[in-house]
């Protein structure tokens, strides 16, 4: 640990040197008087609360001393800095920290190595408005922001309990950012908690400037063959409120409004918070309804590939299913071709302004594909099942498991054409096998929990959407 020399004047220009001050126009660096004493004040403009560092500078202006002795930093800071957050500290790289992270360090010429930090910062934030990726019809419309304070404000508003825990962290190098570890002291397992905690501590990236993304890949390596999502997150405190009470562990990143849930099991997916907000009945219909659509943009388009390949097979009942007029190019072609164009018209909707987002889906979704079946590239058939892929899978609001039924159905295509029915089966065979084998941050419960260790209660409770119980104060499994 690098210290404060006594000096003060070199205690000045060593701050001034590392923050450089006279490169840098938002870093300011500002002499008061304090009765025969001096005090500098090292701040960044627009991460400082003004009013309240106006007020300070005033009191700090109408003391006669800054104090003396080997304490004179702490006893100015009990008797002359009227601030909730104050402390006082010798470790050079902690000040340097704290001042790019937007509080106030003061040096003062009777505090020797000791430097004072009050945390005055504030950060621009938008309003805690709903997620646009999870919207309920009814409940809760707030939603977790880019700053970190805030956001453990909004669990904290839910969770009234001492048991409560917000572990803080710095990590990321270059970027220092902000990281909180938090879980229901008495609810979470402990080893798993000790277990997250060690590995963030020994992480030593460069930066964290994409925030959740960043952390996320250290945490767990990718794969490059395995599509489905490592680690499940949420914007929503209402959800991240109710995982804690249920025993999982958070991971909340600065300037990142997305929150890690750990441990992660793939049947997590299949809960959305609306589910919550409707009576049993209604929300456990509509989550099996989830359920089975999505399920079907995996197997609708190889399924019907394949019948296409037999068509011997069919009832007489089911011979509509035979395009009439197939169109000019193969219909394995045609497939793929929708496939990227369904997500070409996402990237251009996502750089659409949104004036012009309607002009885009109309263009994109009719005129398009009508000229495309006029023209004969494509069939009409292929049109009406790629549309309802496209559908079933916006019933999933987690794009990164969205994506992964995509690549599993496109290899799946691929490889009925090549195999026939041994290459569907391959295909959907895949899907279980790479589930299986997906990494992700394990604790008691694994990423196929709670089917393996198999639980069945918990399974039921993830299917359907059970009464809540009477009894709130569960006894922890752990």
């Amino acid at each position: 640990m690098q210290r404060l020399t006594s000096d003060y004047k070199a205690n000045v220009e060593l701050l001034s040197r590392r923050l450089r001050v006279d490169e840098s126009f938002d870093l300011i660096r500002r002499s008061l008087p304090i009765g025969e004493d001096e005090l500098t004040l090292f701040y960044i403009d627009g991460f400082v609360k003004d009013g309240i560092t106006l007020r300070l500078m005033q009191f700090y202006l109408s003391q006669k001393g800054l104090g003396q002795g080997e304490d004179a930093a702490l006893q100015f800071v009990q008797s002359a800095v009227p601030y909730v957050e104050a402390e006082v500290s010798v470790d050079l790289e902690m000040i340097l920290t704290m001042a790019l992270s937007g509080a106030t360090v003061m040096l003062g010429s009777t505090f020797g190595d000791k430097a004072i930090v009050v945390d005055t910062r504030t950060y621009p934030a938008r309003s805690t408005e709903e997620p646009q990726s999870d919207k309920v019809m009814q409940g809760a419309r707030d939603g977790f922001v880019e700053t970190l304070i805030f956001n453990t404000a909004l669990i904290r508003r839910r969770i009234r309990d001492p048991r409560l825990v917000m572990h803080y962290l710095c990590l990321g190098g270059s970027s220092g950012t902000d990281v909180v570890v938090s879980y229901m002291d008495g609810k979470a397992d402990p080893r798993f908690v000790r277990r997250v905690t060690s590995m963030l501590k020994e992480l030593k990236p460069d930066s964290l400037t994409l925030g959740y993304e960043s952390l996320a890949e250290l945490l767990v390596p990718r794969k490059w063959y395995n599509p489905f999502p490592k680690i499940r997150t949420t914007e929503r405190p209402d959800c991240a409120a109710a995982h804690l009470v249920e025993g999982s562990v958070l991971v909340l990143c600065d300037t990142s409004p997305q929150v890690m849930i750990l441990p992660t099991s793939i049947f997590d997916f299949l809960q959305e918070t609306e589910d919550f907000y409707l009576p049993p009945m209604t929300g456990s219909y509509l989550r099996l309804v989830r359920l089975a659509t999505f399920l079907l943009a995996l197997v609708l388009t190889p399924t019907w590939y394949l019948i296409l390949q037999y068509p011997d097979i069919l009832p007489p009942a089911l011979s509509f299913v035979i395009p009439r007029d197939p169109g000019t190019l193969p219909i394995l072609l045609q497939l793929f071709l929708v496939e990227l164009a369904i997500d070409g018209l996402k990237l251009a909707s996502m750089n659409t302004p949104d004036l012009l987002a309607n002009s885009l889906s109309v263009i994109g979704g009719l005129i398009l594909g009508d000229f495309a079946v006029s023209i004969g590239w494509l069939s009409p058939d292929v049109i009406l099942y790629m549309a309802i892929v496209a559908i079933a899978g916006f019933t999933q609001q987690n794009n990164e498991l969205g994506y992964a039924f995509k690549f599993l159905r496109m290899l799946t295509l691929a490889l009925t054409a090549l195999l026939g029915w041994i290459g569907y089966l391959a295909g959907l065979l895949l899907v279980p096998i790479l589930v299986a084998t997906n990494s992700t941050v394990k604790g008691q419960k694994g990423y196929l929990y709670p089917l393996v260790p198999f639980n069945g209660g918990a399974l039921l409770r993830l299917l359907f959407r059970l009464p809540k119980q009477r009894s709130e104060d569960r006894k922890s499994p752990f």
